[in-house]
């Protein structure tokens, strides 16, 4: 009897082994088949986004971001070679406003992110359309931007959704770009204070699509956007 529970004992453990190792394969299967699914998840948003916006668009893939204390740059490979890209270039993703192409080197492309202190965009309220300009903040522990040029007397709330205004030619009209996070008020005449964080997460960013198109003629820089945003207020 004592050999005959012994043996079972040994089955038993063999058996027990075996069960351990299929059953840690399985997870390593699950695992894999929810890391695909979720790829595909972003692919089809990708492609969504590649056919809601007219024009010639090459995606890209996310290979390095490089910190500082007053700008990020993101190193992204296209997905096929192009001639035509070039620095100013927009960068979306399915999330939004990415940044601009700052750099081209053959296939690898350096793009300045919305959260760049240098980077800037003309951005209205989805909710009320109350019109502004966001400028990232370069703060390199956090991603956030500020809301410049937003008139004392326009209603934006935290929580409201900024998307590109399409002023200027330069991103297309409706793309988020970041969402309120802080107002403060202030008295006529001044411009309210406004906090917002980017609606991408770029900690997380894998893929992008640049739209490759000209500028036009009378597309601003964006470091010139400030003044005429700010000329555009005094005109009111």
């Amino acid at each position: 009897n004592i050999w005959e529970s012994y043996v079972y004992l040994v089955d038993v453990k063999a058996d027990n082994e075996r069960l351990a190792y299929d059953n840690a394969r399985l997870r390593e299967q699950v695992h894999h088949l929810e890391s695909k699914e979720a790829e595909n998840r972003e692919l089809r948003r990708l492609l969504q986004l590649r056919e809601s916006i007219p024009g010639d668009l090459v995606s890209a893939q996310v290979v390095g971001k490089d910190y500082t204390d007053f700008f990020r740059v993101t190193r992204v490979v296209l997905d096929r070679g192009s001639r035509n890209i070039r620095p100013h270039m927009p960068v979306v993703s399915p999330d939004g406003v990415v940044g601009a192409v700052l750099r081209v080197n053959g296939d690898a492309v350096d793009v300045q992110l919305s959260v760049d202190a240098a980077f800037g965009i003309d951005v209205e309220d989805e909710r009320t359309r109350a019109r502004g300009f966001v400028r990232g903040t370069g703060d390199p522990t956090r991603y956030s931007c500020k809301v410049e040029n937003v008139d004392s007397r326009d209603e934006v709330e935290i929580g409201d959704l900024l998307v590109t205004s399409g002023k200027g030619k330069w991103f297309p009209k409706g793309l988020p770009v970041a969402r309120v996070t802080k107002v403060v008020k202030r008295e006529p005449g001044r411009d309210q204070e406004i906090e917002a964080v980017p609606t991408v997460n770029f900690s997380r960013l894998d893929a992008v699509l640049i739209l490759v198109a000209p500028p036009s003629e009378d597309a601003e820089d964006p470091k010139d956007k400030k003044s005429t945003a700010s000329a555009s207020k005094g005109g009111k």
